[in-house]
């Protein structure tokens, strides 16, 4: 029952967000997925390396999707993102946490970043 109620707060969430709350909540489900991949690869655990790396593959896919090439620094961000999505496949093969944590920082710079910019938007008004 309490899952559930989690599952609809998570779904209503996603529905009713904006774009820049959508991309906020990308970058902090990628963290989570990277966390519990270090988790994994600290306990051996195969099936959850794999299954976290996944969804942060996905993730950064979506994130590639959505990026409007009308701006210039979108060259860049898909070149962060392809590296980032190399890295996690490395990881995934190797079970390499070095590479999960280079990922991790990528990730935890952008949703700083992020915040930042969509505070300073929601203040200019």
């Amino acid at each position: 029952m309490l899952q559930n109620a989690a599952q609809s707060y998570q779904t209503n969430q996603a529905t009713t967000a904006t774009p820049a709350e959508l991309t906020f909540m990308l970058y902090n489900g990628a963290l989570k997925f990277l966390k519990l991949a270090k988790a994994g690869i600290q306990k051996s655990d195969v099936e959850l390396i794999n299954n976290s790396c996944q969804r942060v593959q996905s993730i950064i896919n979506e994130l590639i999707v959505t990026l409007n090439d009308a701006y210039p620094i979108s060259q860049q961000f898909r070149t962060m993102y392809d590296y980032m999505l190399r890295r996690t496949i490395e990881a995934n093969v190797r079970k390499d946490i070095g590479a999960i944590e280079e990922v991790e920082d990528f990730f935890l710079q952008f949703r700083d970043t992020w915040k930042e910019a969509m505070l300073l938007a929601k203040n200019r008004g």
